[in-house]
């Protein structure tokens, strides 16, 4: 695939993700861009989100409510995500252990070129503080 330079609009929603230190929507991402004073429509975010996500410059996980959401990973390697269903605050997993039992399944079923995505969703320390509190 041949790499187009950069736009104006696609440097603006590298920013905001590298600035987020949790996956973002499509809507949560435009909004972080109109807040920025940016004018960038929707349907724009959109298509750059999908062509980021298929050159690999960002990863995506669909939340539990169906809702893609994107992120701007540090991790060159596979890996997957510890996602707090409540503010979308991440941590990158490597588990080599979880690799080796992906292969060894292959194997044993006489698969081949297999992959494989795993996301966890949970609440975070301070979602699940929060919600502690209010249930008080």
């Amino acid at each position: 695939m041949s790499k187009r330079r950069p736009t104006r609009q696609r440097t603006a929603i590298l920013t905001v993700l590298e600035e987020a230190d949790s996956f973002l929507s499509a809507q949560e991402l435009y909004d972080a861009l109109r807040l920025k004073g940016l004018s960038v429509g929707l349907t724009t975010v959109y298509r750059n989100l999908q062509t980021l996500a298929d050159r690999n410059e960002v990863d995506v996980v669909r939340r539990e409510d169906g809702e893609w959401i994107y992120r701007r990973c540090d991790a060159d390697q596979h890996h997957h995500h510890l996602v707090c269903r409540s503010c979308g605050h991440a941590v990158e997993l490597a588990n080599d252990e979880l690799e080796l039992w992906t292969k060894s399944l292959a194997r044993k079923h006489r698969f081949s070129e297999v992959t494989h995505d795993l996301e966890l969703f949970g609440l975070c320390r301070e979602c699940s503080t929060s919600s502690a509190n209010q249930r008080r």
